[in-house]
């Protein structure tokens, strides 16, 4: 009751006339910052820390917190409109996103996004209020052992929970951890593989690798299917968003499982980008349309996202509790305390409860103004899909350079970006997955630092991931689901001689997935070709992009019918054999 009653005078502090500007100015600001790749909401809260100093605390934390939430929401829409992420969490909406845009769904994609990260937020800070000295007890049994823990999971659930090839994941996943071991040892100061480049002493931002494969990555695959760049079609519906809501009541599971992760995530902390990638995951395991994933199903938005914006609000509560930032941004914050004579911890809570209750309330208040700001234009941001290609890709070019050289201020990482953008683009072209990649690059240094560290106190003994229960519970998990692929090809071994013995299966233990993906694609490509006809027919005037578009789609799908059948022809070959 008594945090009610606190609550309570924290909004009667924040709803004046005067915080309530402050408010929208920030959430406007923080939607920009979200979209422009490479500033980041850090780095956009830290840029436009000195215009608070005027203000007064409460005024300048609630300023600075709504410019995070809006750069929260602005991520995702360039990650759905043009597979470039504005913010590093942003990477795993872009699987799914990106490709319901492509199909014209745009604005269902952005709803369900805005409304998921509505739903993240809301229920983070609703942990915050209520929950606060629980937690903060918890977050101080974190130790080197358990970080490691922690970015050991997230690791193996990709390989576990991956529906492609576990070697390929496993390869990609080792790149990443090459490049990002790139740079100054943190432990003991030395270089690694800078090669004489006093430009690498820093390794490689995550941000240039990340706007050069998604980014530069998308531009050269539409370059390479014939210049044909046209705007794609994105149907502006003002009913979306109703729409959209209903469907998502339907995926109740996915998100409170989201937000269960990235509250956990955002205050242990692992922060909102492991968190996203680890929410999808889990999702695209448990969901009945896995399979569907990285096609353009709407339950690959609602999970990253969730749990995104859980993680980036939860991470809050330790900076305010014990003044360890759970984030990038929450450290900007932390600075942004201290200058301003304030001490984060416990005792916050007593002598300045103003501050805090203030800056709870606007939580809820700045996240209420960001959907209402956010979901209002969802029918504009969608229309910028109208705009042909061959003006949009300029223009992202311009984006993503601009992006990159404003990291540090250097050409040097204009030419990174554009080479991870060849590489981004060699990864598509032989069916390597990106998203390992990316997130060995972001936490492949933590987990080393984490793991050494560890090492260093336990004086070398592996037993210290061991010597606790939540330490042990962690990495057992991890470990499960590491060998989770290997266990399921002994499963599918053992099990095929069975099936035989029956008539079920004559052998090869994918062939009945073969199947069912041929005769999905039969279906599509029929669809396809009715589609084409009926274009041809309807109106002689129709652009000749529509046409070679469904044209080029319908070959791209008969070489991969002509692979499968010959995939199924020498499975039952085998057989036979």
């Amino acid at each position: 009751m008594e945090e009610i009653n606190s609550l309570l005078q924290g909004f009667a502090v924040a709803l004046t006339p005067y915080n309530l500007v402050l408010m929208l100015v920030g959430i406007v600001l923080g939607v920009i910052i979200g979209v422009l790749p490479g500033l980041g909401g850090a780095n956009g809260v830290a840029i436009l820390l000195p215009l608070t100093f005027s203000m007064s605390p409460t005024s300048a934390i609630i300023m600075l917190s709504c410019i995070y939430w809006g750069a929260l929401f602005g991520g995702a829409i360039t990650s759905i409109l043009f597979n470039i992420p504005g913010e590093p969490w942003s990477v795993a909406t872009t699987f799914d996103g990106h490709p319901m845009a492509q199909k014209g769904r745009a604005d269902e994609a952005l709803t369900a996004a805005f409304t998921s990260s509505f739903v993240g937020a809301l229920v983070a800070v609703l942990l915050i209020t209520f929950l606060a000295p629980l937690v903060a007890r918890f977050a101080l049994k974190f130790g080197p052992a358990e970080f490691f823990a922690v970015y050991f999971l997230t690791f193996a659930s990709f390989i576990g929970m991956g529906k492609g090839s576990p070697f390929k994941v496993i390869a990609s996943m080792c790149l990443g951890f090459a490049l990002g071991a790139v740079g100054l040892d943190k432990v003991t100061g030395t270089l690694r593989m800078t090669f004489g480049h006093e430009e690498l002493l820093n390794g490689f931002d995550f941000l240039i690798a990340v706007i050069g494969l998604f980014g530069i990555g998308e531009i050269l695959s539409s370059m390479e299917s014939g210049l044909k760049f046209s705007g794609s079609h994105a149907t502006i519906r003002f009913d979306a968003v109703l729409r959209t809501w209903k469907t998502l009541l339907t995926y109740w599971a996915t998100s409170i499982r989201s937000c269960i992760i990235g509250c956990w995530m955002g205050i242990t902390p692992g922060g909102a980008t492991p968190a996203s990638f680890m929410s999808y995951g889990l999702a695209k395991k448990f969901s009945k349309n896995g399979h569907n994933f990285g096609k353009g199903e709407i339950e690959g938005v609602i999970a990253p996202e969730t749990a995104a914006h859980a993680a980036g609000t939860s991470a809050l509560l330790p900076m305010l509790t014990l003044g360890i930032p759970g984030s990038p941004t929450a450290a900007v914050l932390l600075g942004g305390l201290m200058i301003w004579g304030l001490q984060p911890g416990p005792l916050l809570f007593v002598e300045q409860k103003e501050f805090v209750w203030g800056l709870i309330a606007s939580m809820y208040l700045g996240n209420v103004v960001g959907l209402i700001v956010v979901l209002t234009c969802v029918p504009l941001f969608s229309a910028i899909l109208r705009v042909p290609f061959s003006i949009i890709a300029p223009v992202i070019l311009v984006i993503c350079a601009i992006g990159a050289f404003t990291v540090h201020n250097s050409m040097f990482d204009v030419w990174l970006m554009l080479g991870f953008g060849v590489m981004g683009y060699v990864f598509q072209k032989l069916d390597y997955p990106l998203p390992p990649l990316v997130l060995a690059i972001v936490l492949g240094d933590k987990a080393e630092e984490g793991f050494r560290q560890a090492l260093l106190g336990s004086q070398g003994s592996l037993t210290i991931f061991w010597s606790n229960p939540l330490v042990a519970s962690i990495m057992g998990l991890g470990a499960i689901l590491l060998f989770w692929p290997l266990l399921s090809w002994i499963k599918e071994r053992k099990a095929v001689p069975a099936m035989q013995a029956h008539g079920v299966v004559g052998g090869a233990g994918n062939s009945q997935d073969q199947i069912g993906r041929l005769a999905q694609l039969r279906q599509r490509n029929a669809e396809l070709k009715q589609k084409l006809a009926a274009a041809m027919i309807e109106h002689d005037g129709l652009q000749a992009t529509t046409i070679d578009q469904l044209e080029a789609d319908n070959r791209t799908l008969e070489a991969r019918l002509e692979r499968y059948e010959m995939e199924i022809a020498n499975s039952r070959k085998d057989r036979g054999n």
